[in-house]
């Protein structure tokens, strides 16, 4: 009878072992992803930062032409 005990209790902590054993694959796994994401993620924040710039640098090179439209519209009134 004794033997029957210690056989399941074998069985049920090579279950144990077995699911230890891949629960931390599994977590190597998303580690493993986690750092790829991260590194995606600095890559489109860093994209970003440059979309921002050069928003920036359109919208300035934009106020200026509407500038330089309305001195020549101002131009053309004088002559009127």
């Amino acid at each position: 009878m004794s033997i029957e005990i210690l056989e399941k209790l074998e069985a049920k902590v090579q279950m144990a072992v077995d699911t230890i054993s891949l629960l931390q694959m599994e977590i190597e796994e998303l580690k493993e992803k986690n750092a790829t994401l991260e590194q995606e993620s600095s890559e489109l924040r860093s994209g970003r930062g440059s979309l921002e710039e050069e928003n920036q640098r359109l919208r300035e090179d934009h106020q200026q032409w509407q500038a330089r439209i309305r001195a020549l519209l101002g131009k053309m009134d004088d002559v009127e």
